[in-house]
């Protein structure tokens, strides 16, 4: 199942499809390491959704809601 990084739920694993945005934001992406293929899972959630923190690349990342949402992930189980 495929859907945006925005989505996840709290402990939900999934692996990178695709990166889209305009420049800035897309090259910021890919700046912390939000490529294509790399896994991430979802560890925390702000009360109203924004910002959200990941785990990628053995780091912990906070990204805003508008940035997590032009991450198109697959689902893993």
């Amino acid at each position: 199942m495929v859907k945006p990084l925005d989505e996840f739920s709290i402990g939900e694993k999934g692996v990178i499809k695709t990166v889209s945005g305009e420049g800035k934001i897309r090259r910021r992406l890919f700046d912390m390491g939000v490529t294509p293929g790399a896994e991430v899972l979802q560890r925390k959630k702000a009360p109203l959704g924004d910002p959200l923190e990941v785990t990628i690349r053995g780091y912990e990342l906070t990204l805003r809601k508008t940035e997590a949402a032009c991450v198109t992930m697959e689902v893993k189980g």
